[in-house]
């Protein structure tokens, strides 16, 4: 994966999906605490990095997450946005954000029951511990939305899913309780506007990194189709996988006779079809829309 040079900036690492970069001597943003963050086209599923990227795929993400930071600000939540002013090279994916101290933890709200949740439910009736009512299939809405975080891996390493206590012996109590706090609400709030644009939030992922001050402030993506499960609500049926309009299309063909991959031989996954390719970008593009209501403001 090789970052763009961008004038004005130094690239500083590059994870799956999103380049960082640091100021440059120099330039106007130099000596201030920022980092440019640029969302690119790349897509990942089960640790690898697919190819080839989704078109327009960052310009989305970047896009729908400024969406609903603004939704969010509203209520009071702060997050790590300071500009949009970028490098022309990046317009409409790349922003200009708080540097933070960053809380070592996925911060993941289920609302639904599904994915390894669901695995984790028909083994034991719990997921990350939390006990949940006999009786419930791959889709079914939980009782109350709950608070399931995992660890933050390092690329190419697996998450794992963690109890509450766990995650409490590794940030401390105190922190651990305002991470799960805020997420539930933000969850909260997002579940009911996606609802009404015809959405469910199956789930979602949430970072949080700390400011100087200690405040909890919310970062990189939020509630996009890379982070969240959008289901469309008009087809959900409990009992059976949903249509979605994230990358679990990916995960499916992935797994999938037609991809021809066995996931546990260690081996590289296939090239996406154009078709697997274009279907992935018109779902994004269909959350997008059905959330906002409006068109993406930059060309795809």
């Amino acid at each position: 994966m090789t970052a763009a040079e961008l004038p004005g900036w130094r690239h500083l690492s590059s994870g799956k999906v999103r380049d960082l970069y640091t100021p440059a001597e120099g330039s106007d943003w130099a000596g201030q605490d920022v980092l440019l963050m640029v969302a690119t086209d790349r897509i990942s599923a089960y640790d690898h990095v697919l190819s080839p990227g989704i078109p327009g795929k960052g310009v989305i993400l970047t896009q729908l997450s400024l969406w609903w930071f603004e939704q969010l600000a509203a209520a009071g939540i702060g997050n790590h946005v300071v500009s949009t002013g970028v490098p022309q090279e990046v317009a409409g994916r790349g922003v200009v954000v708080r540097s933070l101290k960053m809380v070592e933890a996925e911060a993941i709200v289920r609302g639904y029951l599904t994915g390894s949740g669901l695995a984790e439910y028909r083994s034991a009736g719990t997921v990350t511990g939390v006990e949940l009512p006999a009786g419930l299939s791959d889709g079914s809405r939980l009782p109350e939305p709950i608070f399931t975080p995992s660890t933050k891996a390092e690329q190419g390493e697996h998450d794992e899913n963690i109890s509450f206590a766990t995650l409490q012996q590794r940030i401390g109590t105190e922190l651990a309780e305002r991470l799960r706090d805020a997420a539930l609400r933000i969850y909260t709030l997002a579940e009911g506007r996606a609802r009404a644009a015809g959405i469910i939030l199956a789930d979602t992922k949430f970072e949080f990194g700390l400011d100087g001050e200690g405040e909890l402030i919310l970062a990189d993506e939020v509630l996009t189709p890379d982070s969240s499960r959008f289901w469309p609500a008009e087809q959900w049926a409990p009992g059976q996988t949903q249509p979605s309009f994230d990358k679990q299309y990916v995960r499916d063909w992935l797994t999938s006779p037609a991809s021809g991959w066995d996931r546990g031989s260690g081996a590289a996954p296939p090239e996406l079809p154009a078709d697997v390719v274009a279907a992935t970008r018109d779902r994004y593009l269909d959350a997008y829309r059905r959330l906002t209501g409006a068109e993406l403001p930059h060309p795809v």
